[in-house]
């Protein structure tokens, strides 16, 4: 059974930028989500992956993630994710014997950067860089799924704010 166990922290300066050992450009939707409970699809980079994730049970839940084929994948993120897919730069760094990765969004989440730490064991020991500030694992509002709304939420707002704005003149 793969089980991912991980943290994720807001970041204090961008110093992280120094440390990174390879990037790559990700583009992934959530094809279902229910109960905490998700099924995504993923382009990493020029690889097509399809991943199923549990309900979180503290720091850990169950992972399975799967190649498929590109042309599948495509088809998937482009006519079954809603319209609400999220690009991002992945940034990986290494930091002692730990791989973070610094995810930098683009398009409708641009500005949000997260940095994430997969653990072995959920009692591991972790010393945090200095370029990390708070942790934001398990917070509601940190969770791809709600910046993707709050931030469609507030395109929205802004859009009908213009649209009365215009027509009061």
């Amino acid at each position: 059974m793969n089980i991912e166990i991980e943290r994720k922290f807001l970041l204090a300066d961008d110093t992280w930028r120094a440390l990174v050992s390879r990037s790559v450009r990700i583009r992934d939707g959530i094809l279902a989500f229910y109960d905490g409970r998700k099924i995504r699809i993923r382009f990493y980079g020029q690889k097509a992956t399809l991943t199923v994730k549990g309900p979180r049970k503290g720091l850990a839940r169950d992972e399975f993630e799967y190649d498929i084929p590109q042309s599948d994948g495509l088809i998937l993120l482009e006519k079954h994710c809603k319209g609400e897919v999220v690009e991002k730069t992945r940034h990986h760094l290494q930091v002692a014997e730990l791989e973070w990765t610094i995810d930098e969004y683009h398009g409708l989440l641009d500005g949000v950067i997260l940095a994430e730490v997969e653990l072995p064991h959920e009692d591991t020991r972790l010393i945090l860089p200095s370029w990390v500030a708070r942790e934001v694992t398990g917070v509601e509002k940190y969770r791809k799924i709600n910046l993707v709304k709050a931030r469609k939420k507030k395109h929205a707002d802004a859009a009908r704010w213009a649209r009365k704005r215009n027509s009061d003149k």
